[in-house]
């Protein structure tokens, strides 16, 4: 490949070969921080197209080596609550501090194109022409929790380009987000203030995976009520064993707005951090977290091919449409098309 040459007519290049992205200059060129060669190379990452997953799969293990470095924090909640509006705040603090931040933001997918509704880049107008952030709303495709499915392969690219924080927003509050909380470090919790009983506004499967939660737009008028929450929140907090014997979650109070409560929002990011990797529990989490991802990405290759075998798909409908109508069980009918599948 000549050098010199524009990305774009390289990548144009190689798609008329087969290929989406060349690994060799368009690695050095993420690695050397080409904003235009990272996102074609999570482009790819993201790709469901069966003839790009080799490239995928080839572009992944050339940059695990640079992967591993950031901190890598998760953060939920509730429809409401803030979330970009603190996320950019927060990342505009971090980049502030010299930190270089990377925010993958997923989307609810529409139901007819598959693609984004929303646009975080223009929820975070600011962070988005911060030129030490790099924002990249991704549609969700219908995944458990609204997780991207390749949004874990999108941190290890994300991380070789050179971001040292990851954040990662989610679309909502469900037990499905357990799947964020298996890919990064430390999982954050944003909860509102409000009538009634605080607790009923998330559920216990998420408040037991929080390493902190905050109580957000805790200003004005809403302070009092924001405090009584907390103390509500530290309570109930307080009856739950903790994820890691090295860490008690807490409960803090946040103003995206006024900025009240991001510095010890973060603090608490890193004195996390600290206490696991004393005890050698940050890369013992981390280890698990691999293996979860091994048998993540096994079952979705047999799902995939499952549903590519053209025997298969043909006798499924069929079997969809007699479970459909109570004329054969759901387990039966599995384990024909599993003999099917499997040659039996």
């Amino acid at each position: 490949m000549a050098r010199g040459v524009p990305l774009e007519d390289e990548a144009r290049g190689s798609a008329r070969h087969g290929r989406r992205f060349d690994l060799d200059d368009g690695v050095a060129r993420l690695r050397a921080g080409d904003r235009a060669a990272l996102g074609r190379a999570i482009t790819l990452v993201e790709s469901r197209r069966a003839g790009d997953r080799p490239d995928a799969d080839a572009l992944l293990e050339r940059l695990l080596p640079f992967a591993g470095g950031a901190l890598r924090v998760g953060i939920t909640g509730m429809p409401g609550v803030g979330k970009s509006t603190l996320i950019e705040a927060l990342g505009r603090r971090l980049t502030a501090a010299g930190h270089r931040v990377a925010v993958l933001a997923v989307d609810p997918s529409s139901a007819r194109s598959g693609g984004s509704i929303l646009g975080d880049k223009t929820r975070m107008p600011e962070l988005a022409h911060d030129p030490r952030a790099f924002i990249r709303p991704s549609p969700s495709g219908g995944a458990l929790g609204g997780v991207a499915r390749r949004t874990r392969e999108t941190i290890v690219v994300v991380e070789a380009a050179g971001y040292d924080v990851v954040l990662v927003e989610t679309v909502g509050v469900g037990q499905s987000e357990v799947m964020v909380a298996n890919m990064v470090d430390f999982f954050l919790v944003l909860t509102l203030a409000g009538g009634g009983d605080e607790l009923q506004g998330i559920k216990r499967g998420i408040f037991e995976l929080a390493d902190l939660l905050v109580v957000t737009k805790a200003d004005g008028e809403n302070v009092e009520a924001a405090r009584r929450a907390r103390a509500e929140y530290a309570s109930a907090l307080a009856l739950m064993p903790p994820r890691s014997p090295e860490w008690r979650p807490r409960v803090e109070l946040c103003s995206a707005v006024s900025g009240e409560g991001l510095d010890g929002l973060w603090s608490a990011v890193e004195e996390h951090r600290a206490a696991l990797r004393a005890t050698g529990a940050w890369e013992r989490r981390r280890g698990e977290q691999r293996v979860h991802w091994l048998w993540q990405s096994i079952r979705d290759g047999l799902e995939e091919a499952l549903e590519g075998h053209e025997g298969v798909k043909v006798r499924l409908r069929e079997l969809e449409a007699a479970v459909r109508d109570g004329t054969i069980a759901p387990e039966a009918a599995a384990v024909e098309v599993l003999a099917m599948f499997l040659g039996r």
